[in-house]
C-alpha cells in the first residue's frame, strides 16, 4: 500500500480536471461463485487497481475517471460497494482499494440475474458525474437464469450511449464467452475479455481495465473526430 501511495502521489491529477470516463464494474457473486472463486475475483481486482500501468491510466494529468463498483446475483440483489468516486488523487484510489478489501460479500445463495444486473448498472451510471464517455463493465460465470434476460432489458430500457463490455469467466458453463458476445455487450467498440477459468480472472480484469482506460477511449475519440468531419 505504501508503494501504491508513492506512485499515486506522483501521478495525481490537478484539481478541477475534466472527467473523461464514468466506469462502473458489476461483479457476479451468485451461487455458482464459491468462496475461493470470490476471493480470486476480489484479490484480482485489488491487484489490478494497484498495478502501476492501471494507476497511470486512471491518473492522467489533464482529465480523470469517475469510478464505481457493485456486486450482483439474483434479480432482486445488487449492492453498491464503491459509490461514485472521481479519481483525482492518491487518497481517492487508495480509498477505493480499502472499500473493496473490507466489503463483506452478500447474497451468495441466489441464481444469476444478469438482466437485472445490467439494468442496475444503467441506473447507477445515470447518476454518475458528467463525463465524456460512459462504460459498464460486467463480469460473470453463467447465463441469466433469474428475471429478465439481457436482450429483454436492452429492448425495453434506454441505455443511450452507454457502452457495455463483458468479462465472462469460463469453467462453469459451456460457450459462456459466445453468450456474452451475442447477448451482453452493446455499443460501438464494445468487447469481451475472456477469463478462461476463475484463476485467469486477475489477468483478465487487469487487461480489461487497461483497454477501457486507454485503447477504447482513443477509439471513441477517433470515431467522434470522423463524425465531426
Amino acid at each position: 500500500m505504501i508503494r501504491l501511495a508513492l506512485i499515486l502521489g506522483m501521478l495525481a491529477a490537478p484539481a478541477g480536471a475534466a472527467c473523461r470516463l464514468a466506469l462502473a464494474l458489476g461483479i457476479d457473486v451468485s451461487r455458482s461463485v464459491d468462496a475461493r472463486d470470490y476471493a480470486i475475483q476480489r484479490d484480482g481486482l485489488l491487484a489490478a487497481l494497484a498495478d502501476p500501468v492501471i494507476v497511470a491510466a486512471f491518473l492522467k494529468p489533464d482529465d480523470h475517471v469517475a469510478f464505481a463498483v457493485y456486486e450482483w446475483s439474483g434479480q432482486a440483489y445488487q449492492e453498491v460497494i464503491v459509490d461514485w468516486v472521481q479519481v483525482e488523487s492518491a487518497a481517492d484510489l487508495t480509498g477505493i482499494l480499502e472499500r473493496i478489501a473490507s466489503h463483506a460479500r452478500g447474497a451468495d445463495h441466489l441464481p444469476t440475474g444478469l438482466g437485472a444486473a445490467l439494468d442496475f448498472g444503467r441506473e447507477l451510471i445515470a447518476r454518475a458525474p458528467v463525463c465524456t464517455a460512459r462504460t459498464l463493465d460486467i463480469s460473470g460465470d453463467g447465463r441469466s437464469n433469474d428475471g429478465r434476460a439481457p436482450e429483454e432489458v436492452y429492448a425495453r430500457e434506454d441505455f443511450g450511449d452507454l457502452l457495455v463490455n463483458g468479462l465472462p469467466i469460463g469453467g462453469h458453463e459451456a460457450d459462456i464467452a459466445f453468450y456474452y458476445r451475442a447477448r451482453v455487450i452493446r455499443g460501438p467498440g464494445a468487447f469481451v475479455e475472456v477469463a478462461r477459468t476463475e484463476d485467469d480472472f486477475p489477468r483478465a480484469i487487469r487487461r480489461k481495465l487497461e483497454r477501457e482506460l486507454t485503447e477504447q477511449l482513443l477509439g471513441r475519440a477517433a470515431t467522434a473526430r470522423r463524425g465531426a468531419g
